[in-house]
């Protein structure tokens, strides 16, 4: 039995929780120590259960304790120069979880890969006006040069951050809007590897004439449509009808 499904029931939860209960009494590196061996996927739930407990997850110790039982070479990772930082615990966790889980990736670019990826999510979904992507994939391309990449390396790194991302937003009018930016940013010049691939461009475009179809007016469709032919030739027929 789980232990969100023991606490789901009221009457084992409050069992549980009552003074004359010992779990009810225990210390916080206690509770910590429980809690880090509980699947995440139930860590939300928990923290909704006692005060006490929300508080936990609020604090370094126990993400601390975490990503050190998850992640035991993490506390060997040094920190690392460029425009991306580290983070506390907590972020450190979501990096790595995210380089495992996305991009299954365990070496010594792990950490970095998940920063990087949380740092564009992040900035793409900012309900005002995101960065341009020119800036963003600057930054991207400097903080993995920064730890001594490649340019070709770096440029491979970011086109797979900017593809995992784009196929995670949530399809709502505001990644509409976002993806519609990006399609109709203007053409500027820059030097390899401060552009963004040709992959990341056609997964723009892809996803709106997909996805979000059913989003567009008469025009922004066209002007859409316009700067997919001027960016690629030929383009699919399935693109093509309003």
């Amino acid at each position: 039995v789980s232990f969100c499904r023991l606490m789901a029931d009221d009457s084992k939860s409050t069992t549980l929780l009552s003074a004359d209960n010992s779990f009810g009494k225990l210390p916080d590196h206690l509770l910590i120590e429980i809690f880090i061996r509980v699947p995440i996927s139930e860590w939300a739930q928990i923290s909704c259960v006692k005060k006490q407990w929300a508080n936990l997850f609020r604090e370094e110790c126990l993400w601390h304790a975490a990503l050190v039982r998850r992640f035991p070479l993490a506390g060997q990772t040094k920190r690392w120069p460029g425009p991306i930082p580290r983070g506390l615990s907590k972020r450190r966790y979501a990096a790595l979880y995210v380089s495992k889980h996305i991009f299954s990736l365990d070496g010594e670019m792990d950490e970095i890969v998940g920063h990087t990826y949380l740092f564009l999510k992040e900035q793409l979904e900012i309900s005002n006006m995101p960065p341009p992507s020119g800036i963003l994939h600057g930054t991207i391309i400097d903080q993995f040069i920064s730890c001594g990449k490649s340019r070709n390396r770096a440029h491979e790194l970011a086109s797979q951050i900017w593809l995992a991302v784009i196929d995670n937003l949530e399809e709502n009018e505001q990644t509409f809007l976002l993806l519609k930016r990006l399609a109709l940013e203007g053409d500027v010049f820059l030097p390899y590897p401060y552009t963004r691939s040709y992959k990341v461009q056609w997964r723009v475009f892809e996803k709106l004439f997909t996805d979000f179809r059913d989003c567009f007016n008469h025009v922004d469709y066209y002007d859409v449509l316009a700067c997919a032919k001027h960016r690629f030739q030929p383009i699919p027929s399935a693109w093509l009808g309003y």
